[in-house]
Formats: structure tokens, C-alpha cells, sequence
């Protein structure tokens, strides 16, 4: 089966993640890609993807299941166009990658100056600590991209993964109401 590359574009826009399986895609919502583990990382590497998962149950609890990490990495591969990111639409110059890259290992360097290890092997008590310290004024000791802007871009990312699918919104007990509704989940 031959997509079209319109349909193609719209299913991206939509926030469909794309899995190639032979001559055909497969559309999955984030959730699914984290559940399926057929999603390939193409930007976020091992270990950002382990802080990242880490920081978004922080942030959200239960985002890093619904796919936040598939969600992050897969929009940082698209055009800047085509990327759904919050960042996207904060004025920050593209490439999103590099910030989101500094954010983390700033993250990673933050927790091993506090407790001497990763942040996603820190107590929850701990991360959260951390996430405090980091979402509304910069610590002196961090060295990333202003860290109240990488704290509310992810959670802004955790947000719209977590509750910005008809599943979120019976989540939080709100009528789906789309004038169109979605031919899929995501």
C-alpha cells in the first residue's frame, strides 16, 4: 500500500509517529510507540532518553508511558515546520535538538553536583527537589539553556502528550468536542 504523501503530511501533523514495516507505515500515537517498542530514536540518544523519561514522571507523572520521549524525538526529527514542540513556539532559534540536548546534560550535571549520580537514579524526592530549584529562577551552579524556559517547554511537551488526546481529555472529565475529530487517537 502506497501513502500519499499528502496524507503522509497530515498524519504528521496530526502528531503521528511514522513506523516503516516493509513497503508500508504504520501511524501510532506516542503511547503506542512507547508500548509497541518498534519506535527507532534517530536524535535523543540512551542516555537522554533516560533523563528525559525520568524528568517528565517528575513533571507529569505517567507522561514518560504515554510517550513522551517517542514524542520529543520524533518531532525533533521533523522540519522545523513540522515539529509540534513547544519550543517551536517560543521564539527560539532552531535546531530544537541542540536545546533540548543542553537542557538534559545540564540536568544530568545538576543532579551529579548535588548527589553525585544521574538524575533518573536520584529518589523521587530528590528529582523533585531538583525540578524546583530549576523551574523559576536558574540555579547558579546550572549550565544549560535558561532552565525555567527547558522546564516549561517540557512540561508544556509532557502536558500536551499526556492530556492532548481524546483518552486526556476523559482523563479530565472535559467533552471531546473537535469540529473534526481525528482519524486516529493522536
Amino acid at each position: 500500500m502506497q501513502t500519499e504523501r499528502r496524507d503522509f503530511l497530515r498524519q504528521l501533523g496530526l502528531g503521528m509517529i511514522a513506523v516503516g514495516s516493509g513497503a508500508s507505515i504504520h501511524y501510532l500515537s506516542p503511547a503506542e510507540a512507547h508500548a509497541s517498542g518498534d519506535y527507532e530514536f534517530s536524535v535523543l540518544n540512551n542516555q537522554e532518553r533516560t533523563t528525559l523519561g525520568a524528568l517528565g514522571e517528575v513533571l507529569l507523572p505517567g507522561s514518560r508511558e504515554e510517550g513522551l520521549c517517542e514524542f520529543v524525538d520524533f518531532h525533533l526529527a521533523q522540519p522545523e515546520a513540522d515539529c509540534l514542540l513547544m519550543l517551536r513556539y517560543l521564539d527560539v532559534p532552531p535546531p530544537y535538538a541542540d536545546f533540548y540536548r543542553g537542557g538534559l546534560a545540564a540536568l544530568e550535571q545538576f543532579a551529579q553536583g548535588h548527589h553525585k549520580k544521574a538524575f533518573a537514579a536520584c529518589s523521587n524526592e530528590q528529582r523533585s527537589a531538583m525540578v524546583g530549584q530549576i523551574s523559576f529562577k536558574q540555579p547558579a551552579d546550572w549550565r544549560g539553556p535558561p532552565s525555567p524556559l527547558f522546564y516549561f517547554a517540557l512540561r508544556s511537551d509532557a502536558v500536551d502528550v499526556y492530556y492532548g488526546t481524546e483518552k486526556g481529555f476523559e482523563r479530565l472529565g472535559v467533552p471531546y468536542m473537535a469540529h473534526i475529530r481525528p482519524p486516529t487517537p493522536w
